[in-house]
């Protein structure tokens, strides 16, 4: 499988990432261990989404690093983000 993944950090803004191998990626954020997350600790997974193919979840990370995925994903979660 194959991981879209959204982390909360410290000052509130939201990390997107993608992995195959989710455990060990989110426990390397919160060792401090990637340094894109490293200055904002503690981070907190706040969801995630699951792709059998891996261009698949590719693509979608792409798209929520856009202004327009942003906008989709806080409709999305707004609850959890407030």
């Amino acid at each position: 499988m194959y991981y879209v993944y959204f982390l909360k950090q410290a000052n509130r803004q939201i990390y997107t990432g993608y992995t195959s191998n989710l455990r060990r990626r989110i426990t390397e954020h919160a060792a401090g261990k990637v340094a894109s997350t490293s200055r904002r600790l503690p981070v907190t997974l706040i969801g995630y989404e699951a792709y059998v193919v891996e261009t698949d979840a590719r693509r979608r990370e792409r798209f929520l690093k856009t202004t327009e995925g942003k906008r989709v994903f806080r409709q999305q979660y707004r609850d959890i983000l407030n």
